[in-house]
């Protein structure tokens, strides 16, 4: 199942700074530049970085799609400030994007 367009653009409202890009019905997001995690089945998931771990100490592993690494579910999708300070914290932790020759 593919993610909707409503749950995206929600996703993108609640973050000034979020960004998305499609791949095959599902989308990747950006924060800073960098690869954050992606909305999946409408699923907000987001990579395990040390600062998601322990922002979000209870939070579920599940995998995006078959045959990828597992990344974290973030439930708290409604509150604004949380999602702003979840990824703030892990842009600080990724590595830059790669650019594309």
């Amino acid at each position: 199942m593919a993610s909707s367009k409503e749950y995206i653009n929600f996703i993108l409202e609640q973050c000034s700074g979020l960004s998305a890009r499609a791949m095959m019905g599902e989308y990747v997001l950006y924060y800073g530049g960098k690869v954050v995690g992606g909305v999946y089945d409408n699923r907000l998931l987001v990579k395990p970085t040390p600062s998601a771990k322990a922002l979000m100490p209870s939070a579920e592993y599940q995998l995006p799609y078959e045959g990828a690494k597992e990344m974290l579910l973030v439930e708290n999708i409604e509150d604004r400030a949380f999602l702003r300070e979840l990824l703030e914290a892990m842009c600080d932790e990724l590595p830059e994007t790669k650019k594309r020759k």
